[in-house]
């Protein structure tokens, strides 16, 4: 297999990077979210300290504020998890942190289930907030003498939120006007950040792959205490929802990678997981053709070594 050298770009990154800026604009979620521990203050450390007869200056210590294990919470923190699921799902990582690129195409189904899930969040804080003034007698009792009232609002409403935007990821058109060498030198560096993009989708398409098929290979191999390994139907329905995300996101930048999720495809594909179950014959065939395409996927990771290039969360 063909390598990728790190420095300098090539001229195959460089095209599909033209193609993927053509293609995509930048897509940012922001999530507002309320803290739910709160460190020690400096005398209660002491106290706790004392207790073991030790130096306070190496305790970190902190008291959870509240419950978030109740349904009201758990079901505000479902939404958050939804919400950054779909950014994740809908787009491709982008070098700059908590930034992402989203198809052009894709913008206007992006916002709009966004919008949904705004609305879903109100709601779910409005029953937290209901629920809230159980949640601050609940903690008094578990608290006891750390128990602080001053900690809790009186209303949640304003503590939660999401909401999203589009920014510019390409130089400002004035700078072109201003100092046009400086608008080409931002030019260049903007194109080599897309071609280090495309590099990076292919990184995490190839890794996504190979924890997925590794798993359901594992899954399918061997035995414990002589009866076959159990698995969860979703072992098949997420590389089935990987393969419908990468025939929408991929660009078709790295033939070997599309070669191997095909690969992968057609080893399930009209596979159900219950004749996996009672066909150990499919089972032992379906795991040896993974566990051939999770080695392809190795070897493709090893020769194009992982760039530095992630800055930040994404």
């Amino acid at each position: 297999m063909s390598t990728m050298l790190e420095d300098p770009v090539t001229h195959s990154q460089t095209s599909h990077g033209t193609r993927l800026q053509a293609e995509t604009t930048a897509a940012r979620l922001h999530i507002r979210w309320p803290g739910t521990r709160k460190s020690l203050s400096r005398d209660q450390k002491l106290q706790a300290a004392g207790a073991f007869d030790a130096d306070s200056r190496t305790l970190s210590a902190a008291k959870r504020l509240f419950d978030t294990s109740h349904p009201s919470f758990r079901a505000v923190s479902a939404i958050k998890s939804k919400a950054s699921a779909l950014w994740k799902g809908m787009t491709l990582p982008y070098i700059e942190p908590g930034v992402r690129l989203l198809r052009r195409g894709d913008v206007s189904e992006f916002d709009d289930r966004m919008i949904v899930i705004q609305v879903e969040l109100s709601e779910a804080v409005d029953e937290l907030d209901l629920s809230f003034a159980e949640l601050v007698d609940q903690a008094r009792n578990q608290l006891g003498h750390l128990f602080d009232p001053t900690d809790y609002p009186d209303s949640v409403s304003d503590l939660f939120g999401i909401t999203w935007d589009f920014p510019s990821v390409t130089p400002p058109a004035y700078l072109r006007t201003v100092n046009p060498e400086l608008y080409e030198q931002e030019c260049q560096r903007v194109k080599a950040k897309f071609a280090e993009a495309v590099e990076l989708a292919e990184q995490t398409f190839a890794e996504e792959l190979s924890q997925l098929v590794g798993h359901l290979a594992e899954r399918l191999s061997g035995s414990v205490d002589g009866k076959p390994k159990v698995f969860r139907d979703s072992a098949i329905a997420n590389l089935n929802e990987f393969f419908g995300r990468f025939q929408h996101l991929n660009i078709g930048s790295n033939d070997d990678l599309n070669q191997l999720v095909e690969n992968a495809r057609q080893v399930i594909t009209g596979v159900d997981p219950q004749d996996l179950r009672d066909r150990s014959s499919l089972r032992e065939r379906v795991a040896r053709s993974l566990t051939e395409v999770e080695t392809s996927l190795d070897e493709l990771m090893t020769d194009r070594p992982r760039r530095n290039i992630i800055r930040g969360p994404r």
